[in-house]
């Protein structure tokens, strides 16, 4: 999958952080509601983000790996 097709960094748009393309919904956020139990099929009906897609989903969690293999240090908040 490239997820070049589904996911933009501008900073023009949402501060440059990653968001899917011709949305304005960044890619951390629907890994947050992934990890807090939320089930793919969920977040792409009406009670989330209708105009997301199963590919969306894969690509974010792409992303999320991508990011995890270049090794990039996240500080989490205790």
């Amino acid at each position: 999958m490239n997820t070049q097709d589904y996911i933009i960094v501008d900073p023009k748009i949402c501060h440059g952080k990653p968001c899917f393309k011709n949305t304005r919904v960044m890619v951390h956020t629907v890994l947050e509601l992934l990890a807090g139990g939320i089930k793919p099929e969920e977040i792409t009906e009406d009670k989330y983000y209708p105009q997301l897609t199963d590919d969306h989903i894969r690509a974010a969690l792409h992303y999320a790996a991508a990011v995890s293999e270049a090794g990039e240090l996240v500080e989490f908040a205790a």
